[in-house]
């Protein structure tokens, strides 16, 4: 087998990137697009050591578990990239995907992973959206049919094309967020287009537009449209603003966040408010959360719920507990479990995230909840902390890396009656699970995958561990 050769194979199965997986002479393939049952035809366009890379060019005869894709974009746009897939199986695949992490990395044999909860609609999903001003990218077919003398491409708003932050796709559909979202993204690049309004570029660091980003609140119906440009040009912003609330009256706050950052991050330096609060309000479960333009808020919000009350029901509280949640973030989870435990103490090491849970508080008229500013090795290891108030829970939500050795040995040493561990990486997590049960004093008790992102490969998983002498 060598480059440029073209195969016929099975795809077997899915990977944890989403690629999918043929063996062809007992050499792994590895494609994109393809869905488990397929019989496609792959031209080789890489060989490592112990596997292929491939491109899928033809489906000869398709799985029963291919879908038609909802949206015109797909397989040029990365946003949801197993639209092809069948929805029950996409949630077969990730069962699995937990399954294979926690026998692999874990090394537990014979759990059983049930399937994830499901989206109500797979579709139309997110609460927030981060769209992007750049040169319109081109597939090659159109850069020959445009000529050697077409010139530069024109602006676009729309998503990265994957693995290019150098163009960007021109979405004129979006199955992600809502319809209203969509229309807003066509309305702002007719308006950016007919004003002549220049794009920033980060190589010459030169023009206005950046960032396009739209906040829906599901529950309340509030909806915040956010353009993150280069400078401040308030008759803009002004002009803009207007003819938005005209064409959209459902948009309660219109903000301009500011940055003249090199990083493509779409997050201002300072902010400019020009119609509203410059705050949408969503709830989740008995809690209302103030989310502003650069708050951090779990992107599905009904999935979130679910997500919460899996880690509730886990957690088995009783009304004298006190509940440890590390990385706590702005306190959605502390909140959703404060009415069930007599305090609830949070440890987050962004202190903007800190501000935000003690506000959320606040607002919210929940006392018995504390939020700690600090690294988690050290705080864990504070007077203000474990000294006074020894956890009879610990729930953990941490970032795809996962909790540090230390940290995962430390909340051992704590004791606590029950730990809840939630994660976005099923990989990680299989990792810091075996060491808190390779301690002796903890077992896996109950686990509940959360599909939270339905069209991609990512998956929420809940464990639930309680000392292994119970």
């Amino acid at each position: 087998m060598k480059r440029g050769d073209e195969l016929e194979a099975v795809i077997e199965d899915l990977a944890v990137e989403g690629n999918s997986v043929a063996r062809v002479e007992g050499l792994v393939v590895f494609s994109r697009g393809g869905v488990p049952g397929d019989r496609v035809k792959l031209r080789v366009k890489a060989m490592k050591k112990n596997f292929a890379e491939a491109d899928l060019i033809g489906v000869i005869a398709p799985s029963e578990h291919r879908a038609d894709p909802r949206c015109a974009h797909f397989g040029t746009c990365g946003g949801c990239a197993w639209q092809h897939i069948d929805y029950g199986a996409q949630r077969e695949f990730k069962r699995r995907h937990v399954a294979d992490a926690l026998e692999r990395l874990g090394g537990f044999a014979g759990l059983q992973v049930p399937l994830p909860l499901a989206a109500d609609d797979p579709y139309f999903y997110r609460n927030k959206m981060e769209f992007s001003f750049g040169p319109m990218w081109r597939t090659p077919q159109e850069m020959a049919a445009a000529g050697p003398d077409a010139g530069p491409p024109p602006p676009a708003l729309g998503l990265h094309i994957p693995g290019r932050y150098d163009r960007v796709l021109d979405l004129r559909e979006c199955h992600l967020q809502s319809e209203a979202s969509a229309r807003i993204v066509n309305f702002v690049r007719s308006y950016a287009l007919e004003k002549g309004l220049p794009v920033y570029s980060t190589i010459t660091q030169q023009g206005y537009l950046r960032n396009l980003v739209i906040r829906e609140a599901r529950r309340t119906n509030e909806r915040m449209v956010n353009l993150v440009t280069a400078d401040e040009r308030p008759a803009v912003m002004e002009d803009l603003t207007r003819r938005l609330l005209a064409e959209f009256p459902s948009v309660t706050t219109v903000v301009n966040n500011i940055t003249a950052r090199r990083s493509q991050v779409a997050v201002g330096e300072r902010e400019r408010v020009y119609h509203g609060s410059g705050r949408i309000t969503e709830r989740i479960g008995a809690r209302s959360y103030s989310i502003s333009a650069n708050s951090f808020f779990q992107t599905n919000t009904l999935q979130a719920e679910r997500l919460y009350d899996t880690a509730l029901r886990f957690a088995g509280l009783r009304s004298p507990d006190t509940v440890y949640d590390l990385y706590s973030g702005t306190g959605t989870i502390a909140l959703h479990v404060a009415s069930s435990a007599s305090r609830v103490i949070g440890i987050e090491s962004v202190a903007a995230a800190v501000e935000d849970a003690r506000r959320n508080a606040r607002e919210n008229g929940v006392s018995n909840c504390t939020f700690l500013l600090g690294d988690l090795n050290a705080t864990l290891n504070s007077r203000e902390a474990t000294h006074i108030h020894p956890p009879d829970v610990v729930i953990v939500d941490p970032p795809r890396a996962g909790l540090h050795a230390n940290v995962a040995r430390k909340i051992v040493e704590l004791s606590p009656r029950t730990i809840v561990y939630v994660s976005c990486n099923p990989a990680t997590q299989a990792r810091d699970l075996k060491i808190i049960c390779n301690s002796g004093e903890y077992v896996i008790a109950a686990i509940q995958p959360v599909d939270m992102f339905p069209h991609t490969h990512h998956i929420e998983n809940v464990v639930g561990l309680v000392k292994s002498f119970q």
